[in-house]
C-alpha cells in the first residue's frame, strides 16, 4: 500500500483476513512498539473473521522501515488515510471501521477527528489517555469532535488511564463512547493469575467487539 508522506510517497506492507460473507471491514493497527503480526493482533483479526468482519492489518511507515519510535503523528495520519481507502477497495459496499492497539487506535482517532478518515465506528484496544504516571499530558481534547459511535475496551489496571476519575472526565465530552472493562486488565490485558498467550487474549476481545458492531450498525 503507498502512503503520501510529506517527505514523498513510501510503500508499507498490510494484510486481508477475510471473512466468509463479510458485513464489516475493520482496519488494525499496531501499537507503538509492536508491529503488524503481533500475534495479539493475529488472533484477534482471525477471530472477528470468523464472526463475518474482514480484517485489515498495516505497518505505520516507522514500523515498516525497522525503527522502534513512531514517526510525526502527521505520517501515521496519512497512513490512515491510505488504509480507509485500501480497506474500502478491498471489502466493498460494506462499513469500514478503523481499530487499533493503543497508539494506533490514537492515531485513528486524531485522523478521525480531523476529518481525514470517515469511519461508521472506532474501537480502541487500551487508549493510552496519557503516560503512565503522567496524568498531566493528557491525550484526550480532541475525542469530543468525533461524531461516531466510538468503543473503549480498557484493563482496570491499565496505567496509561489512571486515575479513573479522569478517564470518566475525558470521555464523559465525547458524543458516542462506550467502554468494555476487562477486570484486571493490564495494557496490553493480560490479568494477574490468568496466563493466556497473546492471541488468545486478542481472540477473546473479539466476542466483545463484535457484538457492539452490531448493535452500532
Amino acid at each position: 500500500m503507498e502512503v503520501a508522506l510529506p517527505t514523498g510517497a513510501v510503500e508499507v506492507s498490510t494484510s486481508l483476513e477475510e471473512a466468509l460473507d463479510p458485513w464489516v471491514v475493520m482496519a488494525l493497527a499496531h501499537g507503538a512498539g509492536a508491529g503488524m503480526d503481533h500475534p495479539f493482533l493475529l488472533g484477534l483479526a482471525a477471530a472477528c473473521a470468523r464472526q463475518g468482519v474482514s480484517v485489515m492489518r498495516f505497518a505505520f511507515p516507522y514500523a515498516q522501515a525497522g525503527r522502534k519510535m513512531p514517526g510525526p503523528a502527521s505520517h501515521a495520519i496519512a497512513t490512515w488515510t491510505a488504509v480507509e481507502a485500501a480497506a474500502r477497495q478491498a471489502v466493498a459496499g460494506v462499513p469500514f471501521v478503523a481499530a487499533g492497539k493503543s497508539y494506533g487506535g490514537r492515531m485513528a482517532s486524531m485522523a478521525a477527528a480531523a476529518g481525514t478518515i470517515a469511519p461508521a465506528a472506532l474501537v480502541y484496544l487500551g487508549y493510552p489517555l496519557h503516560p503512565p504516571g503522567a496524568p498531566e499530558k493528557l491525550r484526550a481534547d480532541h475525542l469530543p469532535q468525533i461524531t461516531v459511535a466510538q468503543l473503549f475496551v480498557e484493563g482496570t489496571n491499565d496505567p496509561f488511564i489512571q486515575p479513573r476519575a479522569q478517564y470518566d472526565q475525558a470521555l464523559s465530552g465525547c458524543r458516542d463512547a462506550s467502554t468494555v472493562w476487562i477486570d484486571g486488565g493490564t495494557h496490553s490485558f493480560e490479568v494477574k493469575g490468568r496466563r493466556r498467550p497473546a492471541d488468545q487474549i486478542g481472540a477473546e476481545l473479539a466476542d466483545l467487539i463484535v457484538p457492539w458492531l452490531h448493535q452500532s450498525f
